[in-house]
């Protein structure tokens, strides 16, 4: 049977919170940033600083872009015409599968069918998602809201010439796709770091298996306090030359404050509205 997309819950290391009510801090949403009419800003107006040209002619464009207080790395490479770090998008794709659909997050919006969200992207070759808060910030009670790009989603439900369908043609592969979130202070490990699955087939009942295509809160508490977060990505579809499994993820609302309970709050520890396979 064709598989199809259905919302559940399935174990994953965040908190999800239904009823909740926001407490008034203020968060990087992206909604200021300025896009072109592509709908995505990913370096190409060549706004970073030129580096060294490669031996292919390649010059990278470096930059740590400032957004709502916030600085997000970037790097453009002329030539290649490619990109890594963070990018910005209003793109709301959910169906075209494949790298053209790269700055698509699955949901289809923002967070709360907000227009702008951030793209990462994790160039498995370079240390690239770097995310500098300006100052030391504790991160008790902070988190952001993390999903699957369209692409990401759709490339681990069907596969590619490039990776796998996760749980392969049996649906028994105990696949994964794993953000890393880790925590520095002037530019030191602070030996604090988070895990969350973006993409978790390692159930014995299959049909526990999930695919993140929902907007989650992942709450940063653990990472205590820093100056610096980086992001690194790693999936059970990899080889000598890294990770098949494109590595990508979407980010918004980030160093909001977690989501306070409320009378009308049913709190679930543990679990995550998530994208699944349905024989």
């Amino acid at each position: 049977m064709k598989p199809y997309y259905a919302i559940r819950s399935a174990a994953a290391a965040v908190l999800v919170t239904i009823g909740f009510q926001y407490a008034a801090v203020a968060a990087v949403t992206f909604e200021t940033f300025s896009l072109p009419g592509s709908g995505f800003w990913n370096g190409s107006d060549l706004s970073g600083t030129p580096g060294t040209p490669g031996t292919s002619g390649e010059t990278p464009h470096v930059q740590e872009r400032a957004i709502e207080g916030l600085l997000f790395r970037n790097t453009y490479t002329t030539v290649f015409e490619s990109w890594t770090g963070f990018a910005v998008s209003n793109r709301t794709d959910t169906t075209t599968p494949g790298f053209g659909n790269q700055f698509s997050a699955i949901p289809g919006s923002g967070v709360g069918g907000s227009a702008k969200y951030g793209i990462g992207y994790y160039a498995t070759y370079e240390d690239s998602t770097h995310m500098k808060l300006g100052a030391l910030t504790e991160l008790a009670g902070k988190g952001a809201y993390i999903t699957n790009t369209t692409y990401v989603a759709l490339d681990m439900l069907s596969g590619s010439g490039f990776s796998k369908k996760f749980g392969g043609p049996s649906g028994n592969d105990a696949d994964w796709l794993k953000l890393t979130i880790t925590s520095f202070s002037s530019g030191i490990q602070t030996g604090n770091a988070i895990d969350y699955y973006l993409a978790d087939y390692r159930f014995a009942d299959n049909a526990q298996d999930y695919i993140v295509n929902e907007w989650t809160m992942v709450d940063f508490s653990a990472l205590g306090t820093a100056d610096e977060l980086r992001f690194t990505m790693s999936s059970s579809d990899s080889g000598s030359f890294g990770m098949n499994t494109p590595s990508f993820f979407a980010i918004d609302n980030v160093l909001t404050a977690v989501p306070e309970p409320s009378v009308t709050l049913v709190t679930m520890l543990g679990f995550g509205l998530c994208l699944r396979r349905k024989r």
